[in-house]
């Protein structure tokens, strides 16, 4: 065998298992929770591990060599991954055989115990660095460092105190952190999404269906940018990660989207803005739906419904700004001989994405587990992969590489969800959440308006560098309680949550997303940061509209005319917005127009009924003016 072949069966063997964890664990049951929780964070590191320890040696099975050859790792490096992965088994080991002891609660920690406890917090907490650098790294050990030395600290955030052993009891040797149900979550409902997607990518829907896509808005003036748009929410919902989503599909929707025409920072900042909204568009919400519904107990069906209309708002404010700036530029549609064909294997790959998930829409209709519609989804995405992939028969070792792939993806979300399980056993431990809440009441003096701005600031802040999964568990637990005092609906106050969780990825100076797309596009990341927020400002509005018009939801305070005359004010929102910042909607805008427009666009998601009607008024004079002055200047060249 290859020896480069050799070197990766470790990490291969390790991710393998893991995905079919995943899959057995969604189809047939859980075999005993403590064992999958645990031994899910233990394959997921020693996949992470295996891949850092053998870098340089298990390349791709083409053999990279040379320039494209990844730099060999020096020998302290390999020591230190090596001393991780001897680590990790030291701590999970001792973890299994004291499984008795804590299944019972009836256990005294030895100073041996207490010592594996830590090396499996360090493990965890390095490989948090790795993944997702300083920002969550932060938090988990500031979590660990708080539980230790937190009673020194002044005003509400000081704490009666608590012994090593304590801590090493709620952190580690216990289902309260850890171990506790963030993880829970993640290895019973949204692993085997995470599955599901590898296999899509891997049996070649995914590109099967951006050629489509690409084929669809070809005609229209921003044709790769709203293909961007739509094959981003398509994957995004799909995807725990918005850095992944961007890259995955932004290698093949960036270079066109500059091809056509659009700078190299607005073709970056529109996959960024485009991937960031996957997170919150149904069915699966990058998997923040699942985690969603354990928190408040609301069925995980009914949660999807309510993102369903702001998420199509947001996307329609990306849609909108596409347009405007393609006219802006003066851009043309592609004509129809340039644009890539579309073969009846790409018609069959979409066809199987789409049987999958009406799969998963059927099941969860029916009532069924969400688990067991994404095992299901996967099975028939696998077997049409199949059926229609005939390369996949020819080549078996793309079978396993798709089961390594989705491991991979399986391990990094699972090494974020139990660093929030650092943070979560610690904010049990120490209230420090119920203290923060009080203080943010006490601070906004019970206005509700400042507290919801108070609410957004930190959920932004909070949710920066982070993937969508541990951004909304650690706001719900340091925020939640303050939300819960506002005396708004559980469902909106939460997707208020997750929304501002979600823009955080765009929003500078952190904005993940943005520095994912830069790269690839040839900008420079901030400045792609702050085009993305400028073209998605719009859904920074979404949720205060949906915090006060909880009729969008389709499920709270509906009715037609409400919910009709809800739609007509974000619509117009919307557009006002997205056509004044950009600086285009007929025509060039002036920039007195531009500020109207955007003060108009900030107006009608004022809860005042009179503000509400004036600006609706204005706002709609404002853009038919502008139209028929446009209409009249084209008549008047034209005669």
């Amino acid at each position: 065998m290859n020896p480069k072949r050799l070197a990766g069966l470790p990490m291969a063997a390790a991710a393998v298992a893991l995905a079919l964890s995943a899959v057995y664990t969604a189809g047939f049951g859980i075999f005993d929770e403590a064992v999958l929780r645990a031994g899910t964070i233990g394959l997921g590191l020693l996949v992470l591990l295996f891949q850092a320890l053998f870098a340089g040696r298990a390349e791709d099975a083409d053999g990279a060599e040379g320039a494209d050859a990844p730099p060999p790792r020096g020998l302290l490096p390999r020591l230190a991954d090596a001393a991780l992965v001897a680590g990790t088994v030291v701590a999970l080991g001792n973890f299994f055989v004291l499984y008795d002891a804590l299944q019972t609660g009836l256990f005294e920690l030895s100073r041996f115990d207490l010592v594996t406890g830590w090396i499996g917090l360090a493990v965890i907490l390095e490989m948090t660095r790795r993944l997702f650098g300083i920002p969550l790294f932060l938090v988990a050990a500031g979590s660990v460092a708080y539980c230790l030395w937190g009673k020194y600290l002044p005003w509400i955030f000081g704490h009666a105190g608590f012994s090593e052993e304590q801590v090493q009891t709620v952190l580690w040797f216990s289902f309260d952190g850890v171990f506790g149900r963030a993880i829970a979550v993640v290895t019973n409902f949204i692993l085997v999404f995470i599955v599901f997607g590898a296999v899509l990518d891997g049996v070649g829907a995914g590109r099967s269906v951006l050629k489509i896509v690409f084929r669809a808005t070809g005609r229209l003036r921003g044709g790769p940018a709203y293909a961007a748009v739509v094959s981003s929410a398509m994957f995004g919902t799909l995807s725990g990660s918005v850095a992944a989503n961007v890259v995955g599909t932004g290698v093949f929707t960036i270079p066109m989207i500059r091809d056509r025409g659009f700078s190299a920072r607005f073709a970056g900042a529109i996959e960024a803005a485009a991937s960031t909204g996957g997170q919150i568009m149904p069915p699966v919400m990058g998997a923040v739906a699942f985690i969603m519904a354990d928190v408040t107990g609301i069925p995980y069906l009914t949660i999807c419904v309510a993102a369903l209309v702001p998420a199509l708002f947001y996307y329609g404010s990306l849609f909108c700004a596409v347009g405007a700036q393609a006219a802006k530029l003066g851009i043309k549609p592609v004509a129809a001989k340039d644009q890539e064909p579309v073969t009846s294997f790409d018609w069959a790959m979409a066809g199987a994405l789409g049987l999958s998930l009406a799969v998963i829409i059927y099941f969860l209709v029916t009532g069924s587990s969400p688990a067991l519609a994404g095992f299901w989804a996967t099975v028939v995405a696998f077997a049409a992969g199949l059926v229609l992939n005939s390369s996949l028969w020819r080549d078996p070792a793309r079978l396993a590489a798709i089961l390594v792939s989705a491991g991979r993806s399986c391990a990094v979300i699972v090494v974020a969800v139990a660093a929030i399980g650092i943070v979560i056993g610690a904010m049990n431990m120490t209230g420090l959440g119920l203290r923060f809440a009080s203080a943010i009441l006490a601070l906004s003096e019970n206005s509700v308006v400042l507290s919801l701005f108070l609410m957004m600031a930190g959920c932004l802040v909070l949710g920066m560098g982070m993937p969508t999964v541990p951004a909304y568990l650690i706001i719900v637990l340091v925020m939640g309680p303050a939300i819960e005092k506002m005396g708004f609906s559980t469902l909106t106050v939460h997707l208020f949550v997750v929304y501002y969780g979600v823009l955080s990825s765009i929003t500078p100076p952190v904005a993940i997303a943005a520095y994912a797309a830069a790269p690839i596009s040839g900008s420079k990341p901030m400045e792609t940061a702050l085009e993305a927020l400028r073209i998605a400002l719009a859904g920074f509005v979404i949720p205060f509209f949906l915090i006060y018009n909880p009729s969008i939801t389709l499920v709270e305070d509906f009715t037609l005319p409400v919910f009709a005359w809800a739609c007509l004010r974000l619509g117009l929102a919307v557009w006002l917005m997205a056509t004044g910042l950009v600086g285009h909607d007929a025509a060039v805008l002036p920039p007195w127009q531009r500020a109207l427009r955007t003060a108009l666009g900030f107006a009608l998601v004022v809860p005042l009924p009179l503000v509400e009607v004036a600006a609706t008024v204005l706002g709609g004079l404002v853009v038919g003016l502008g139209r028929w002055r446009r209409r009249a200047v084209l008549t008047n060249e034209l005669s």
